[in-house]
């Protein structure tokens, strides 16, 4: 009888009084870093990514939320600056290994609009290792300016168009993007060869 009022009594613990086990942070399969850059404070004739901070790096989904929350959302941002979030170990720069052969998908977008959206659903998606090409993506920027916001999903293997396709389309569908969107070589970005389009559309 005992057992049973025991067992009955276990029974009507609320939720919230359940064992501390179960608040476990849920990891994420890879870290993340989180970088700033405030363009209007860089000095004149100073070298590009100069300014460049790295400000958080974390690897569990309430981190995440936190950071995302209090800080990182674009609607919060100050125009002429850039937000990046990158895999961890990767800087967001031409130069770094990772980046070097790489290049960008970009969509414009309005920060009062739609970019708070778009930044969020690109976050999650990377994050939550939504793109079946995932160990090809270096990362992700938001670039506030004065006349036209945007957004860049940084890869690293330009050259091989199949993969940068799937993930493009992928991207598209994840930002509920109808409009067409390019890819630029890094390489062509820096050389100012590439035109404006691109060497990819979908």
């Amino acid at each position: 009888m005992a057992t049973e009022e025991a067992a009955a009594a276990a029974s009507e613990i609320p939720a919230e009084e359940a064992p501390a086990a179960e608040k476990v942070p849920h990891k994420l399969q890879r870290k993340w870093t989180f970088w700033y850059d405030n363009l209007s404070k860089s000095k004149q004739g100073a070298a590009w990514g100069s300014s460049m901070r790295k400000a958080y790096t974390f690897d569990t989904v309430e981190e995440f939320w936190c950071l995302y929350d209090q800080i990182f959302r674009p609607s919060k941002f100050p125009t002429n600056a850039d937000f990046h979030l990158f895999r961890a170990g990767v800087e967001p720069k031409w130069e770094d290994p990772e980046c070097a052969n790489g290049g960008k998908w970009a969509v414009n977008c309005s920060k009062n609009v739609n970019m708070d959206n778009m930044w969020l659903e690109t976050l999650m998606a990377l994050i939550g290792e939504q793109f079946d090409e995932a160990d090809e993506i270096c990362g992700v920027v938001a670039s506030l300016r004065q006349r036209q916001d945007k957004i860049s999903l940084w890869t690293k293997t330009a050259a091989n168009e199949a993969v940068q396709m799937g993930v493009g389309r992928k991207w598209k569908e994840i930002i509920d993007v109808t409009d067409k969107i390019y890819y630029s070589f890094h390489d062509d970005s820096k050389s100012q060869k590439g035109g404006s389009k691109g060497r990819y559309g979908v």
